[in-house]
């Protein structure tokens, strides 16, 4: 196309007429808007432009522009390039930083993280030294320490679906004191649990247990009255445990 050539649609064209019609007061600009199928209030903005930069001002404003998508695509696949290639086994912090410092593309962590998993580059983990977990000496007497868990399994041969094994072990010895099987982990299997277990074993000196919420309040709500006791009501399986 030679400088200074405008090419137009049939449809910019048909348009361009409508609106010059309604400028030269052969048409109304209610029957133009209705001929373009437009508002009213759109018609009298193409006017505008048209009187201000002539049939130019009609043409779409992205015309001759490079679509904002084929940016889009093209930087994500420099990205992707990059990273298969020239900083290959960074994770996604460090090659963020270096696409800033060396590629002049200032990217969030969270839309590199993105583009990689999308395209199939999985995370870099950190290799360091793993850290070693000293294994806890059981407790020397039985009736010392108890633990109280659940395991979701599916225990029951070929019937369908999961059950889970509340059970109460004693850490000396091992031995299983007392187990319920329930659909899931509840309070009332738990106090099952307690109520057997004092009646056979007695008391034990300690209870653990994880911060399962059947256990202990986990959320940071304070009534007016909690504030000032100083401590939240405790669940139902909290209170049993604390009258004992």
């Amino acid at each position: 196309m030679k400088e200074g050539e405008l090419r137009v649609s049939q449809r910019e064209l048909h348009r361009m007429h409508v609106v010059r019609l309604t400028i030269e007061g052969r048409e109304s600009v209610g029957r133009g808007a209705k001929l373009l199928g437009i508002s009213p209030r759109q018609m009298k903005r193409l006017r505008r432009k048209m009187k201000e930069r002539g049939v130019g001002g009609m043409v779409h404003g992205n015309r001759g522009k490079q679509p904002w998508n084929k940016t889009v695509s093209a930087k994500i696949e420099k990205v992707i390039k990059l990273a298969r290639g020239r900083y290959r086994g960074l994770n996604d912090t460090h090659l963020t930083e270096k696409l800033k410092e060396k590629e002049q593309m200032s990217l969030s962590r969270p839309a590199v993280r993105r583009m990689l998993r999308q395209a199939g580059i999985a995370a870099v983990r950190k290799r360091g030294v793993k850290r070693h977990y000293k294994r806890r000496e059981r407790k020397a007497q039985e009736g010392a320490l108890v633990l109280w868990d659940g395991s979701p399994h599916h225990w029951f041969g070929e019937k369908p679906g999961e059950w889970t094994l509340m059970a109460v072990i004693d850490d000396a010895t091992g031995k299983l004191l007392c187990g319920v099987f329930a659909l899931e982990e509840d309070a009332q299997s738990y106090l099952i649990c307690l109520r057997q277990m004092l009646v056979d074993k007695g008391i034990p000196l300690a209870i653990y247990m994880d911060r399962h919420g059947i256990f202990r309040r986990n959320d940071d709500h304070w009534t007016v009255e909690e504030e000032l006791a100083g401590e939240q009501v405790p669940t139902q399986v909290g209170q049993a445990l604390k009258a004992y």
